[in-house]
């Protein structure tokens, strides 16, 4: 175990520093969410209260919708930058060296979630600007949230990647699974809205239930079922991913 946490730092470092050598990247994945807070967020505030809309002033119901997006296609395009490693001989080297299998996913997805944090932190400051108003309790709990979503999202795209092998095959699978997770979370348009076959698909959809509780805590309510199931389901995809991505990256050393 000692082992383990050791390596995973020592490969997360490694990442960070790549990352920090680039960080067009970091301020390219943030722009488009704040785009999206200029252009479509004040158009929620005159539709805000209307039946069917959600509970909340319109950037309380907007912004957590926008964290997890930036969570879901920031994390899920990971998995191209383990395709290139592969490509060019770095997890050949890494798997036969003595550090943990593990560790190598490990560290990265921690990097990962610092980068989705940092994101998330200037996201939400700029939405102050706009005029969201949250106390920093619901702050800390969202940034907990949206992070342990990216790790789970990492985790699969790795294991993606490391399946896969190629890019070309690796881009058309994220589109296919990250929009309809979006369409179906309610992000932009609230469920409720949607025909009832619908709205029964979409209780199915995990991330739904992330967004309902990101928005609970803006609300500043805690510890209500929203908030407890969409925890509870973070945890339990984070924990699935994990198991997948772990099997991946062994199953390249056989």
């Amino acid at each position: 175990m000692k082992q383990y946490f050791g390596d995973s730092y020592v490969v997360f470092l490694r990442s960070m520093t790549l990352s920090l050598q680039n960080p067009i990247w970091v301020l390219v994945s943030i722009m488009q969410p704040i785009l999206y807070l200029a252009l479509f967020g004040p158009l929620l505030v005159q539709v805000a209260g209307v039946p069917g809309f959600p509970v909340g002033d319109s950037w309380q119901v907007f912004v957590p919708g926008i964290l997890v997006q930036l969570a879901m296609f920031g994390s899920l395009f990971v998995g191209f930058g383990i395709v290139a490693e592969w490509r060019s001989g770095v997890i050949d080297r890494m798997l036969v060296s003595p550090a943990s299998k593990n560790a190598l996913i490990t560290g990265r997805v921690m990097r990962d979630v610092i980068m989705l944090i940092v994101q998330s932190i200037i996201l939400i400051g700029v939405a102050f600007l706009f005029g969201l108003r949250i106390g920093p309790g619901a702050i800390f709990a969202s940034l907990v949230l949206v992070g342990l979503l990216g790790a789970a999202f990492s985790y699969f795209s790795y294991a993606a990647g490391l399946w896969l092998k190629s890019e070309d095959v690796l881009a058309p699978m994220i589109n296919s699974i990250a929009l309809p997770l979006m369409l179906l979370s309610g992000i932009l348009l609230p469920m409720s809205l949607a025909p009832r076959w619908l709205q029964i698909v979409s209780d199915f959809n995990p991330i739904k239930h992330v967004v309902q509780a990101l928005r609970s805590v803006f609300r500043g309510e805690y510890l209500n079922f929203e908030t407890i199931l969409g925890l509870f389901l973070a945890l339990s995809v984070l924990s699935v991913a994990a198991i997948v991505g772990n099997l991946a990256i062994k199953s390249q050393a056989r």
